[in-house]
């Protein structure tokens, strides 16, 4: 069983849903603010102004950085009254950023 999912891994690249799905999730992810935005989160849930303030950019930029990441399910959020704080809901576009950190 496990050789027959090592060929399905290796053949991935015939699988037009699987390429769509990560092209997009490559795309979503491939802005410097949005990686910025990952990077910041990757320690942990973070709240709105927060984010924008930490990374020093205007507030409506953020905002509209982190709308693209939530609707590509990058970014889940939880509302607590009028304060909304965002954390890293797919752990593969975590493993993506990682994956940038290190050094050749």
């Amino acid at each position: 069983m496990s050789e027959e999912i090592l060929v399905d891994k290796k053949e991935r690249w015939k699988d037009e849903e699987f390429l769509e799905e990560n092209a997009e999730l490559l795309k979503a992810l491939a802005h410097p603010n949005r990686l910025k935005i990952i990077g910041f989160l990757s320690s942990g849930k973070k709240c709105v102004k927060h984010i924008w303030e930490a990374l020093d950019l205007p507030q409506p930029n953020v905002s509209q950085h982190l709308s693209v990441l939530r609707n590509k399910g990058i970014l889940g959020y939880k509302r607590q009254g009028s304060i909304v704080c965002y954390y890293i809901k797919n752990k593969k576009a975590l493993e993506i950023y990682k994956l940038l950190l290190k050094e050749e």
